[in-house]
């Protein structure tokens, strides 16, 4: 596992002492409105969960879940959970290739970060991440308080390291399932605009933007809008 490029937390650190985040009712309300949901989804997404399961067992054995390694807030790295979509042992080489191609030119459209037509994905794994349910598992990353519902998109390692200053600010607040980008045409929108939709969100973050951009999640998701 790649570990975070030294000196993210101290650079996210110093952009944390200028920013108006600090709200202290802002953040327990955050942070409550991520347990109710997280934990009344887990709950009710058990069958889903154990269909996918299944599922995924059937097509092309085990392991179920996903897990990878991302960068949190201030840094913190931390092991993101969802459904697996690949094949087991799938080399991770493309999708690093890929993604600094996208840091090198930001302004090719892209679908989350995936490699487009890549042979590793099943095709339960395909399905899985048009309709977005391989995400569901991350809501145990939202209960354990390592991301949050809405939030910048959390990022891979060997993308922090190339990032410039100015993107640091999205490290700011934790990651989220959903987002700005997210929900604003996600495949049709170039990375640096993705980028510049999670510093608007850092900068002008509130409890009524984090219920807006929830509500507009599920018709985003329903209707697959901008999905590749």
């Amino acid at each position: 596992m790649l570990a975070p490029p030294i000196g993210v937390a101290a650079r996210a650190a110093v952009t944390l002492e200028h920013s108006q985040l600090g709200d202290a009712l802002y953040v327990a309300a955050k942070r409550a409105l991520d347990v109710l949901v997280a934990t009344t989804l887990l709950i009710a997404l058990l069958p889903l969960f154990a269909i996918v399961g299944l599922a995924i067992c059937m097509e092309s054995g085990r392991p179920i879940f996903y897990r990878g390694e991302r960068v949190g807030r201030l840094g913190r790295s931390f092991t993101v959970v969802k459904f697996r979509s690949m094949r087991p042992k799938a080399d991770e080489t493309p999708h690093i290739v890929f993604i600094r191609s996208l840091m090198r030119d930001g302004a090719t459209p892209c679908e989350l970060y995936k490699v487009a037509k890549d042979p590793r994905i099943t095709r339960l794994g395909g399905f899985l991440r048009r309709t977005s349910i391989d995400e569901l598992p991350q809501l145990w990353n939202v209960l354990r308080g390592e991301m949050s519902l809405v939030g910048p998109r959390p990022d891979v390692p060997y993308a922090v390291a190339d990032y410039p200053d100015r993107l640091y600010g999205r490290l700011l607040v934790k990651p989220g399932i959903t987002g700005l980008w997210q929900v604003s045409g996600r495949s049709r929108l170039s990375l640096q605009d993705m980028y510049r939709l999670d510093l608007d969100y850092v900068a002008e973050a509130s409890l009524a933007l984090d219920l807006r951009i929830l509500a507009r999640t599920v018709p985003a998701v329903l209707s697959r809008d901008g999905a590749a």
